[in-house]
């Protein structure tokens, strides 16, 4: 196995990984959420900005839960439970 051949497969490992977290915290924050549900790419996104926004977030409350996939999933879905809500209120449905 080559060095470019090895690297390929982190970068896509770590892809996949994104993916998933950001399926999982998008469609629990759209059942915790009511109606924040759209289809499987939605709940990827709102997964995904959702992890940057709740690691932005207990990064500046100074709180840390550690790493691992799980904390990971707990952190985007806090982030996707908030952004989810500013999306409500400011399509008025809040």
């Amino acid at each position: 196995m080559t060095d470019t051949s090895c690297l390929w497969e982190i970068v896509m490992e770590g892809i996949l990984i994104w993916l998933l977290v950001g399926g999982i915290a998008g469609w629990l924050a759209g059942l915790i959420v009511k109606g924040g549900g759209q289809g499987i790419v939605i709940n990827i996104v709102v997964g995904i900005v959702g992890a940057v926004i709740g690691g932005w977030l207990f990064g500046q409350l100074g709180v840390a839960i550690g790493t691992g996939i799980i904390n990971s999933i707990i952190t985007a879905v806090i982030g996707a439970v908030i952004l989810l809500l500013i999306i409500g209120l400011i399509r008025g449905k809040g």
